[in-house]
């Protein structure tokens, strides 16, 4: 089992002929909204490659509560411990221009009530995936690790969007996953020399987690752990929307990490799902499906 314990959203996405800048504002033809967040987004993405998922989480009481919802209830993916808070449902606005490119702004809403107990409620099991973003109060995520690692549980963290982690808390992570950006703002947090992100996460995966993994955008993947690294391509894929790609990544990854498949087999599962939801326009409507993600998996890398 997975469980994701993180952010749910509903996301006003608008398709733009350029990203705003500083003052600047830009006229868009229409919106759609679609649900969204990160770790609903990476529920769904798991749930879509195969796994059985747990989501726990807070909604609102609004209108909103519902679209957040939707595709986890479709999908079967439990949602008994998500709950409902007196805020709103947080919202993300998010703008995507002709490349594919985004700007996103998150209110975060009822992200911010979300707490461990409702995870402690829901229970974890040895041998279990315990997947985290950073969406939601950090304080909350901490005591959720030590909760997993009390259970036996394998604990993945994804620091989007990027913020502190105490070096006791990354010690405990048994798979960490960053982009770029991330992995030199985490350097500069620890203290750490070295800037290149792959370096960074070399240096991560030796003194810190058991497993780094740093998300190179078209440049593919670099991993770093025990056994030793390693580079895979990105898929080659007609981009559209990159809005759900890291989240697609993750959720493919962590569904072929709860099967007990070798590392580089995850990592494949991860690239291929995230290549594949750069073909679409939103974030959940995006995700792949188990056919999409087998039938990409027997091309790549070629």
């Amino acid at each position: 089992m997975i469980t994701v314990f993180g952010s749910l959203n509903a996301d006003l996405v608008c398709q733009v002929a350029q990203l705003p800048g500083p003052g600047e504002t830009v006229i868009g033809p229409d919106y759609t909204v679609v649900p969204g967040g990160k770790g609903a987004n990476q529920a769904l993405a798991a749930a879509r490659a195969g796994a059985a998922v747990r989501m726990v989480g807070s909604v609102g009481r609004d209108a909103f509560a519902e679209t957040a919802l939707r595709s986890l209830r479709e999908e079967g993916v439990d949602l008994a411990a998500i709950a409902e808070r007196e805020g709103r449902t947080a919202c993300a606005f998010i703008g995507v221009d002709p490349a594919g490119q985004n700007l996103i702004i998150v209110a975060s809403g009822a992200n911010l009530e979300t707490r461990a107990a409702q995870l402690r409620r829901a229970g974890l099991e040895a041998g279990d995936v315990l997947l985290l973003q950073m969406e939601v109060p950090h304080l909350e995520n901490w005591e959720a690790v030590a909760f997993a690692k009390q259970a036996g549980a394998q604990v993945v963290l994804n620091l989007a969007p990027a913020g502190p982690v105490p070096a006791e808390v990354l010690r405990q992570v048994d798979v960490l996953i960053v982009n770029e950006t991330e992995a030199a703002q985490l350097a500069g947090q620890l203290g750490l020399a070295e800037r290149d992100p792959q370096d960074v996460g070399a240096r991560l995966a030796a003194d810190f987690v058991s497993h780094c993994i740093v998300t190179l955008g078209r440049a593919g993947v670099a991993s770093y752990g025990a056994a030793g690294s390693r580079r895979l391509p990105a898929l080659a894929v007609e981009v559209v929307d990159t809005t759900a790609a890291g989240d697609a990544f993750v959720g493919g990854f962590a569904a072929a990490l709860e099967a007990g498949r070798a590392m580089e087999d995850c990592l494949a599962q991860g690239i291929v799902t995230g290549g594949l939801a750069c073909r679409h326009l939103g974030a959940q409507s995006s995700l792949p499906a188990q056919r999409e993600i087998a039938e990409a998996l027997a091309s790549y890398p070629a």
